[in-house]
C-alpha cells in the first residue's frame, strides 16, 4: 500500500514537472531532470502553503469565502503530502543502497 502511494507521488511530481515546463523549449541534450523536478516541486509546495496562509488569514478576517480556504488548504496538503512520499522513498532508496554488499 504504501509503495502504491509512493509511486502514485512520484507520478504526480513527474506530471507537475512536465506541465510546469510546457511553455519552455528543452535543450536537446537534456532530459527531466531529477534534481530540478524536486527543486520545482518544492517550489510549487511552498507556493501552495504560502497560499493556504494566505487564504486562512484572509478567511480569519472575514474577506475569504470558506470553501475558497478549504480548496487552498487542500491544496497545500496533497502538494506536501507527495513531497514527503518522495523524499520517503529517495531515503528508502539511498539506505537500500548502504545496504547493498561491496
Amino acid at each position: 500500500m504504501a509503495d502504491l502511494a509512493a509511486v502514485q507521488a512520484y507520478q504526480a511530481a513527474v506530471r507537475a514537472a512536465q506541465q510546469s515546463n510546457m511553455g519552455t523549449q528543452p535543450e536537446p541534450t537534456s532530459g527531466l531532470d531529477f534534481g530540478n523536478m524536486v527543486t520545482s516541486a518544492i517550489a510549487d509546495t511552498t507556493g501552495a502553503v504560502a497560499n493556504a496562509e494566505q487564504m486562512s488569514a484572509a478567511a480569519a478576517a472575514g474577506e475569504a469565502e470558506l470553501l475558497d480556504v478549504v480548496t487552498a488548504v487542500s491544496a497545500a496538503e496533497i502538494s506536501l503530502e507527495t513531497v514527503v512520499a518522495v523524499r520517503d522513498e529517495v531515503v528508502r532508496a539511498y539506505q537500500e543502497i548502504l545496504r547493498m554488499p561491496i
